[in-house]
């Protein structure tokens, strides 16, 4: 038998929860992993990478291999493989192995994040949807509140395969909630890769995910990072870095829902180019925003308030400019994030060898600061979208 909607949508953000915490884990696992598999922080960082081009790449494929599969049949498979890969990630005996666990993990996760959302909207009365999307996703919010500072402290511990076994568990039990929770669910027409790529081809929309990669490929860098950063300018290890991520993860969680709440009053263009503007300026500043305990959890607050600020104008853009193929387009710009966040890791690594951690939050910087030049340059140019539709 079926919960209440209400909580139907609260056990899909259980799920999600573990799918975020599974992709962002490592940034908080970074110093037991480079300790224990002996490698070094650039090459510990490639976890990341491996995740994240998996996720970008499976997203469109998958959606597409699974699109005539029963809804709840489907997320149930999504969290099991989800939970399988961090299984794997826990008893993988090196650095290789752990590698392909990664990419395991991020088929589950690159299945269940789009089609928990579809699921959400579809279980919910109209006027409630944009709230369960958002209570979904929110689940990804609280990953950076507590999975990665909680997998951090564990780390520090009982070593980084504790945290991957507890995301396992944590996993598998969201499989089963969801299959005790959740009706049976049809599956929506079927829609080809053909079609989940024509919506790309609309310049307007490349802008936009152009601008999405940019934007995360910054915040990632620093963020996979953070531990050598903040050990740099603050001089904090251990519990103290924990304590920090938490921060970052608050201001995530209100950003992302105060990017929602702006996207609904101003539209999609001045958020975003305000937004992008802060994260630019906050990028900029870390170096000398995190030279104390004290200072460095304020900035990681205010950095993660403007980074999760960020996505809601640009779904919202993006469904402006695509009304009709909405779910297509944001599959698309899931792809386009995760592909910033592989990215993240090659030229955050690359960065950190070549200038030390201080020099991470200035190429970000030039990032985002080029995503704002891009967007401000092209909004204007390129010719508005006939139908505009209401997000809220």
């Amino acid at each position: 038998m079926s919960a209440p909607a209400p909580s139907r949508i609260s056990v899909l953000a259980f799920g999600a929860f573990g799918v975020g915490t599974s992709g962002y884990i490592v940034a908080g696992l970074l110093p037991a992993l480079t300790g224990e598999l002996h490698v070094s922080a650039t090459a510990a960082a490639q976890l990341v990478t491996a995740f994240a081009i998996a996720y970008a790449i499976g997203s469109p494929l998958f959606a597409a291999a699974t699109g005539t599969w029963e809804r709840r049949t489907l997320l149930v498979a999504a969290l099991a493989v989800t939970g399988a890969g961090n299984l794997f990630a826990a008893l993988a005996p090196g650095y290789g192995s752990l590698l392909v666990a990664r990419v395991v993990t991020a088929v589950g996760a690159a299945v269940f994040t789009p089609a928990a959302s579809a699921v959400a909207a579809e279980l919910t009365v109209p006027e409630r949807r944009g709230r369960a999307v958002a209570l979904v996703f929110g689940g990804l919010t609280v990953a950076l509140i507590f999975g990665v500072p909680l997998g951090s402290l564990i780390s520090q511990h009982l070593g980084y395969r504790a945290a991957f076994a507890l995301v396992a568990a944590f996993s598998l039990v969201s499989a089963l909630a969801v299959r005790l929770a959740l009706p049976t669910v049809a599956a929506p027409p079927r829609v080809g890769l053909a079609e989940r790529f024509a919506a790309g081809r609309d310049p307007r929309v490349l802008v936009m995910l152009a601008t999405t990669v940019l934007a995360c490929l910054a915040a990632f860098m620093v963020y996979t990072f953070v531990s050598p950063l903040l050990a740099a300018t603050a001089g904090v290890h251990g519990t103290t870095v924990t304590v920090l991520l938490f921060c970052y993860g608050v201001g995530g969680a209100i950003g992302n829902f105060a990017g929602g709440r702006a996207t609904d009053r101003w539209g999609s263009r001045r958020p975003l180019i305000v937004v992008t503007v802060a994260i630019t300026a906050v990028m900029a500043l870390l170096p000398l925003t995190t030279v104390t305990p004290v200072a460095a959890g304020i900035s990681l607050f205010v950095w993660g308030l403007a980074t999760w600020s960020f996505n809601p104008p640009v779904q919202h853009r993006l469904i402006e400019l695509s009304p009709g193929h909405a779910g297509l387009v944001l599959s698309l710009n899931a792809s386009a994030i995760y592909l910033g966040v592989g990215l993240s890791g090659v030229v955050g690594g690359a960065v950190l060898a070549s200038g030390g951690p201080l020099l991470l939050p200035e190429v970000a910087a030039a990032l985002t600061l080029a995503a704002l030049l891009l967007v401000g340059s092209a909004w204007g140019r390129v010719r508005e979208p006939r139908e505009q539709v209401a997000v809220g």
